[in-house]
C-alpha cells in the first residue's frame, strides 16, 4: 500500500534507537522527509546515515535534549513546519511508590508528559492551518494495565493520554489526528534493560529472563521494532486520516480488556 506520505515531512523525537528509529526508518521508506532527534551526536549521526543508505529518504540529524526548553526550541527551528510527529522520550525506571519522591515525580512528567504536551503546542497551529497532520505518542502498554512498579510512566503517561483525547477532538476537523502507540514487550535495547534488571533481581540468567518475557506474551514472542514502524507509518498516512483520539496496543494481543 502507498501511505500517501512520500515528500511529507517528519518529526521523530528520540529516534537514534529503539522504538523513536523504527517509527523513523518505516516513514523514511515511505519517502517523508525525516528530521532524526537524540543527545548522543555520535550514535545519531551514525543512525542517520544508516537510515539514508537503507531508503534512500532526506535525513536530518538534530541533537536535542527534548527536556529542556532550549532543545525543544532547536528542534523545532530545525523543523518548524512539521507535516508528521511522532513523540518519544526515554521512560523512568521501574521502582517502588515508597522510594519516588518530588524530584523523580517531577522528572517523569517532565520526560513523559510535559515535552510531548509541548512538541505538539509547537506544531499544531501549523498543521490546521494546512489541513494535514499526524501526530503519534509513543507511551506504554501501563496506560492500560497499570502495574505498580511503573508507576512513574503510568502516571506521566495517562496524562498525555487525556490531554491528546480532548486535543483530538477539537483538531479532526482540519484533517490533524493524534494517536497513541502503546506498546509491550518490544524487542529493544529498553527491553534488555529490563531483562538485566529481572535477571539481576530474581536470580536468573539473562536469557531465562527474556523467555520469561516471552512467555509472558499471548503472541509468545516479543515483537519486533520493524512491527511497531510500520503500526506507527500507517497512522501517519494519508489513509487514517479517520482514525484519531485512539490507543492502539502493540503487545501481540495480550492485553486481557475488551477496550
Amino acid at each position: 500500500m502507498d501511505l500517501g506520505i512520500a515528500g511529507r515531512r517528519a518529526l521523530v523525537c528520540a529516534s537514534s534507537r529503539g522504538l523513536g528509529r523504527a517509527c523513523a526508518e518505516a516513514l523514511a521508506a515511505e519517502g517523508a522527509a525525516v528530521v532524526l532527534n537524540g543527545r548522543d551526536a555520535a550514535r545519531l549521526a551514525a543512525t542517520a546515515e544508516e537510515i539514508r543508505v537503507a531508503t534512500g529518504a532526506s535525513v536530518t540529524a538534530v541533537v536535542a535534549d527534548l527536556c529542556t526548553e532550549a532543545g525543544r526550541r532547536t528542534l523545532l527551528e530545525a523543523c518548524p513546519d512539521p507535516d508528521i510527529l511522532v513523540n518519544n522520550n526515554g521512560g523512568p525506571a521501574p521502582g517502588r511508590f515508597e522510594d519516588w519522591d518530588h524530584a523523580r515525580w517531577l522528572a517523569a512528567l517532565e520526560a513523559n508528559l510535559l515535552a510531548p504536551v509541548l512538541m505538539i503546542r509547537g506544531v499544531i497551529a501549523g498543521m490546521r492551518a494546512r489541513r494535514f497532520g499526524r501526530i503519534v505518542n509513543i507511551t506504554s502498554a501501563m496506560v492500560k494495565a497499570p502495574h505498580a512498579a511503573m508507576g512513574l510512566s503510568t502516571a506521566a503517561r495517562s496524562g498525555l493520554t487525556a490531554v491528546c483525547k480532548g486535543l483530538s477532538r477539537e483538531v479532526a476537523r482540519d484533517n490533524v489526528t493524534i494517536n497513541n502507540l502503546l506498546p509491550e514487550r518490544i524487542d529493544t535495547d529498553r527491553q534488555r534493560f529490563m531483562a538485566e534488571l529481572r535477571a539481576k533481581s530474581g536470580g536468573v540468567s539473562l536469557e531465562q529472563a527474556y523467555a520469561e518475557m516471552a512467555a509472558s506474551i499471548a503472541a509468545g514472542r516479543l515483537g519486533t521494532p520493524e512491527e511497531f514502524g510500520a503500526a506507527c507509518a500507517f497512522l501517519c498516512s494519508a489513509h487514517a486520516g479517520f482514525v484519531s483520539g485512539q490507543n492502539l496496543s502493540i503487545d501481540g494481543g495480550s492485553y486481557p480488556g475488551v477496550l
